[in-house]
């Protein structure tokens, strides 16, 4: 089996399938576990939310990032 003839057989599945695919192929190329990956995005996410309330970073809202992303494209 190659390379190619896995990724088009991957391709054809259900999103959620391919997700779960996804997701385990990319654990295994980690040394964490999925616990211990779970623990760092969870600290990833409470220091972004510091920032966030502390004023260190600014915010935009979807529409400004939608506005500014077709502006991007044009």
């Amino acid at each position: 089996m190659t390379t190619n003839t896995i990724e088009d057989a991957a391709l054809h599945l259900p999103e959620t399938q391919r997700a779960e695919l996804a997701h385990k192929l990319l654990l295994s190329l980690e040394n964490q576990d999925e616990a211990e990956i779970a623990h760092l995005w969870r600290k990833e996410s409470v220091r972004r939310a510091e920032d966030i309330d502390s004023g260190a970073v600014n915010t935009f809202s979807a529409d400004e990032v939608r506005t500014a992303a077709k502006k991007l494209l044009k």
